[in-house]
């Protein structure tokens, strides 16, 4: 039977969000947010920015699969391709500025 809200963190529920690349749910803190801002997709490390979030594990193979199966613009609701770069920057590990 599936635990609904509930993981590995002592029982309590906790809130969960749906990697969109490997499409597999997790805790919300394990997972990256990534928000839309003028045709590009950038990594939210304070949870703060506007607008509607898509969530994503910090790994590049979940970034690759969410590429290859063109989940950002149906996350996002927008039509047309997403510039991915600052994504992939942060998660490459080099050194931008992100958002």
């Amino acid at each position: 039977m599936r635990q609904h809200g509930k993981l590995e963190y002592g029982g309590q529920a906790v809130p969960q969000r749906t990697c969109v690349g490997c499409r597999a749910r997790e805790a919300k803190s394990e997972l990256l947010r990534l928000v839309r801002v003028e045709g590009q997709v950038v990594p939210d490390l304070r949870g703060q920015l506007p607008g509607r979030g898509a969530s994503l594990h910090p790994a590049v193979k979940c970034l690759e699969l969410a590429e290859r199966r063109r989940a950002f613009p149906r996350a996002f609701r927008v039509p047309g391709p997403l510039d991915v770069t600052p994504v992939r920057a942060h998660l490459e590990g080099e050194p931008r500025n992100v958002m």
